[in-house]
């Protein structure tokens, strides 16, 4: 369901996995209600929120006692086509945004195009991410946490470009803490898609050659 007047969509998907529900508004104040059971995810689809001034509700239940991969995934697919909806025909924003942002030691940076062709080249994260385990205590409510796993990172970013159609280049430049390299990524895309949304008032109709995106 979409809303192409005030760019706002909502977008679900039920599996034996997970259930999701994602809501999105590309006019926001990033604002954000984020549950999906892991922990360190919500941090940081709350930081993507906050960071693209993109209002986000994300609802997200599944089989998190096997562990965090099959939520993550399948909330990343669902965020993605709630944003490819919400895109609309394209019409006046910048199409192309970039961005360089730093965590103390780790820095990233990340340069979309909201160009209806999906494309993903993520490098510089050191081999040891993919096997860092981030987060996963228990809940205020003594519930066990789920941790988040670093490899899932690349694996986020390239399925929110498929399911998107955008073109997605980061970079981790520099970074220790796993934490901090996760969050340094994920800041960056955030700061790169907002200023790639953005309406700018010189721009009639759709910013390509073709006339559509």
């Amino acid at each position: 369901m979409t809303d192409h007047t005030s760019r706002t969509a909502t977008a679900e998907r039920k599996t034996s996995e997970s259930g999701v529900r994602v809501r999105v508004n590309l006019d926001g104040t990033g604002e954000s209600t984020v549950s999906t059971g892991v922990g360190f995810f919500d941090h940081m689809l709350t930081s993507l929120s906050r960071h693209s001034l993109i209002d986000l509700e994300i609802e997200a239940t599944g089989d998190v006692w096997i562990d965090a991969h099959h939520v993550v995934e399948d909330t990343a697919i669902v965020l993605g086509q709630a944003l490819r909806e919400a895109f609309g025909d394209k019409r006046g924003i910048r199409r192309f945004g970039d961005a360089l942002v730093p965590l103390d030691e780790a820095l990233a940076q990340c340069v979309v195009d909201i160009a209806g062709r999906p494309y993903c080249v993520h490098s510089g994260e050191p081999d040891a991410q993919a096997y860092a385990q981030i987060g996963g205590g228990p809940w205020p409510d003594g519930t066990p946490g789920t941790p988040y796993v670093g490899s899932m990172t690349r694996h986020i970013v390239e399925t929110l470009a498929f399911n998107a159609g955008i073109c997605i280049h980061l970079t981790l430049v520099a970074g220790r803490d796993p934490h901090h390299i996760v969050e340094a990524q994920v800041k960056a895309l955030a700061r790169a898609l907002r200023t790639a949304l953005e309406p700018d008032g010189r721009i009639a109709g759709v910013p390509s050659t073709k006339g559509a995106l």
